[in-house]
């Protein structure tokens, strides 16, 4: 269990298991799901229900994807993903981190996204806490992102206004906080970006 997260987040509700008949989850079955506007994991064969996130979360989500996104396409470094994409795992799991990134090596020979999945974790996995979550549902995806191929994955709080840098598990590298840069290192080369730009209060 990583020690930084149990220092620096609150352990609240885990996200409800959707409790369905026992089933095989195809691709097309999951691609099936309604849009219900719920956002869905398959996870050890259960279908995970992620649930609909606030205010907060979706900008902090929204403001990093405008920053980081710009710069990989201006830059032409690869793909960013938001959060209604599933990526397969080994395991048979599908998880949808909120921010994702592909980097243009891994993408060679692909001229057009397939309609269906990416095989294996993101470059950059990027999760931001939702009151939902828990240490243990944190700490097991993102040693899933690494066992599958991912080289960065942050972990941003909303609330606590902090980044936890990985570049592998389970122990974060770096805590970030107000006051320090966000560094896409190898991964994404040349991104910088204040930590505390992530947190603005509006100001209209």
């Amino acid at each position: 269990m990583s020690t930084l997260i149990q220092q620096t987040t609150k352990t609240l509700e885990a996200p409800e298991i959707v409790t369905l008949e026992k089933k095989v989850w195809t691709d097309e079955a999951f691609m099936a799901l309604p849009d219900d506007g719920h956002h869905y994991e398959i996870v050890n064969g259960e279908l995970i229900d992620m649930g609909n996130s606030g205010a907060l979360h979706g900008y902090v989500c929204s403001t990093l994807m405008i920053l980081l996104g710009g710069y990989i396409r201006i830059q032409n470094l690869g793909a960013m993903f938001d959060s209604s994409t599933a990526f397969k795992m080994k395991n048979g799991n599908k998880r949808s981190p909120d921010i994702s990134f592909f980097g243009k090596d891994r993408l060679q020979g692909i001229t057009e996204l397939p309609s269906g999945f990416l095989e294996g974790a993101p470059d950059l996995a990027v999760e931001v806490l939702s009151p939902g979550n828990t240490i243990a549902e944190i700490d097991e995806k993102i040693a899933e992102y690494f066992q599958n191929g991912a080289r960065l994955v942050w972990v941003i709080s909303p609330t606590q206004h902090y980044v936890l840098v990985y570049r592998s598990a389970p122990e974060p590298d770096r805590l970030l906080k107000s006051g320090d840069c966000l560094d896409g290192e190898d991964v994404v080369a040349g991104f910088t970006l204040p930590v505390a730009n992530l947190f603005q209060k509006l100001s209209f």
